[in-house]
């Protein structure tokens, strides 16, 4: 699912304001192997700008179009980040006196966004009443499921965006002296297609992709926004009615779960990426009763040992602590020991499996399950289910907490 969330859904709830910077729109493919370990230190990346950012862009040029006829050639745009940016403008269109479009192309940096080069456009018009009314046209989605920072049935321009068009064509109406009310359509020509590259339709966003962007910059590979989306999975799973999450690592993994679980929703389903702890706190935060997790032994047997945070980096696998469970599992001497000195995970699965001794994969469900509630200070069911890359169940445990 990272530099993809919005400020407003419940900001009462641990962790929420910071998460929502951008969600199911940039987590897509092109994130780093969360297994992967730098060798060199890699270049500075360049931080982008987000959908929200350029719409307000495009609104201020088209307005100015609309009221002077002028083609500006970039506006400068305050961004809530703390500064100044100015975007270049294109596609300048003028219709009489009544309504004039013009665009931006989003520059998302080094980010792996999938609105990289989208073409964001504005289309405005007069409206008899004061104000600023702003809309979503071609490419922009609709919000048919709650638990978004946007009503059901409104177009999927988050509240910071909102507001960051207002501002943006308020100043414009201002400065010429213009007396009347201006309605903005935002429109993406690609967002349709480039929506099925994202989580929206998991989300319940229909028919183009979401304005987002809390800050108004992307930052590349942003922890932060990959921790939004899973906060934003797990509030639509909520607002849905669910009382159960299965969380996995990555789309393998839930390729399996979703086959697991059948009888689930498509929401019920999220990737959380090495946010174990993170995901189990708003999984309570949010009221959800029962917490699935779903993956390979390697990763989930750093849960079992206490981590809850499981990058390579943040937890490497404790082959002591491994072995110690395959000794209370039955094994032998020696496969304690050939476990003691294993290199990697995938070897002491591949020992305890060859050996037939499930009872040490049940064993590291229930501890990751202990864990896991241990973290939250109970009050969830925790179940883990350990498998292998092709799919097969290799241990399973329940736990009341």
């Amino acid at each position: 699912m990272a530099g993809q969330i919005q400020q407003a859904i419940e900001p009462g709830l641990p962790g929420f304001a910071q998460a929502l910077e951008v969600f199911a729109q940039v987590r897509g493919p092109g994130l780093p192997d969360p297994e992967s370990a730098e060798t060199t230190p890699a270049p500075p990346l360049r931080r982008g700008y987000t959908t929200g950012a350029c719409a307000a862009a495009a609104a201020a040029g088209a307005a100015t179009l609309l009221i002077t006829g002028e083609r500006l050639p970039a506006v400068e745009i305050d961004l809530p980040a703390g500064f100044l940016h100015t975007f270049e403008l294109t596609g300048w269109q003028r219709t009489g006196s009544h309504t004039a479009s013009c665009a931006t192309v989003k520059d998302a940096g080094d980010d792996p966004d999938a609105t990289h080069l989208a073409w964001i456009e504005a289309a405005v018009s007069w409206r008899d009443q004061p104000g600023v009314e702003i809309d979503g046209g071609r490419g922009v989605g609709r919000v048919t499921k709650p638990g978004l920072p946007v009503g059901v049935g409104e177009a999927a321009i988050n509240p910071v965006p909102r507001r960051m068009i207002q501002e943006a064509v308020t100043a414009v109406l201002e400065e010429h002296g213009a007396a009347r009310g201006l309605r903005v359509v935002i429109s993406v020509p690609e967002g349709e297609s480039i929506a099925l590259k994202t989580l929206n339709p998991r989300l319940g966003i229909l028919g183009g992709i979401s304005i987002l962007g809390t800050r108004g910059v992307v930052t590349p590979f942003s922890t932060e926004a990959y921790k939004a989306s899973v906060v934003q999975a797990i509030s639509v799973a909520a607002a849905a009615g669910n009382r159960q999450v299965v969380l996995t690592t990555g789309g393998s993994s839930e390729k399996y779960a979703i086959a697991m679980f059948a009888e689930l929703p498509e929401e019920a389903f999220i990737q959380m990426g090495e946010y174990v702890g993170f995901s189990l706190e708003h999984a309570k935060a949010y009221g959800l009763r029962k917490v699935t997790f779903v993956g390979m032994a390697g990763k989930f047997s750093k849960v079992a040992q206490g981590a809850m945070l499981i990058h390579s980096k943040n937890a490497p696998v404790d082959f002591g602590f491994l072995a110690s469970v395959a000794a209370g599992a039955g094994a032998s001497l020696g496969q304690v020991q050939e476990i003691a000195a294993a290199n990697t995970a995938s070897q002491v699965v591949d020992m305890m499996t060859e050996a037939g001794n499930h009872t040490f994969f049940e064993q590291l469900c229930r501890h990751a399950c202990e864990q896991s509630l241990a973290h939250m200070n109970g009050g969830m069911i925790v179940e883990m289910v350990l498998i292998t890359m092709k799919g097969r169940v290799l241990g399973r445990a329940e736990i009341h907490g």
